[in-house]
């Protein structure tokens, strides 16, 4: 069914633009420059999370971090193994799910820490990213509280998603 829904959007799309009288590709086309300029726009600043993403790994930050905050996450009720998951999950979205699927191939689907990163990764957003994409747009300059907030609530609902998996 999913194959279905972009083509009955443009459909639907292209009736209500007629019923409405518009010109349909004019508008069309008027999305589409406006799509280019939005890339340009947006571009530097994903560049820049990716390039400091790669350099967190590469320089072995991610895996220091890891060995020191793995027991306080254990101790928080999160298997420790997941840990890298969690750290760079506010970060990339590519990257954790590459995370993810090591997770499953190594532990397997149904095991509890599988079933944990599944829940993590459905509970939470690549905060940093999406901060740079949206509020790059919205010229919103003051992000004192909106980041550590997200933060706070991505680390809460991580160990809120390890504590469902093992009553469940």
């Amino acid at each position: 069914m999913s194959a279905y829904i972009l083509p009955i959007l443009f459909i639907l799309l292209f009736i209500y633009c007629i019923y409405k009288r518009l010109n349909t590709y004019d508008n069309f086309v008027k999305g589409a420059k406006g799509a280019i300029k939005l890339v340009v726009d947006i571009f530097p600043f994903i560049a820049s999370i990716m390039i400091a993403v790669a350099l967190l790994r590469v320089s072995g930050i991610t895996s220091w971090l890891t060995q020191i905050l793995s027991p306080i996450f254990n101790a928080l009720g999160v298997p420790s193994e997941l840990t890298e998951l969690v750290l760079l999950r506010p970060f990339t979205g590519s990257g954790s799910y590459a995370l993810l699927e090591d997770v499953l191939v190594t532990y397997g689907a149904d095991s509890y820490i599988s079933r944990c990163a599944c829940v993590i990764m459905g509970c939470s957003e690549t905060i940093f990213y999406v901060a740079t994409v949206y509020f790059s747009q919205t010229k919103v300059k003051k992000l004192l509280y909106a980041i550590p907030v997200a933060l706070i609530c991505s680390i809460v609902g991580t160990i809120l998603a390890c504590l469902l998996c093992r009553i469940m």
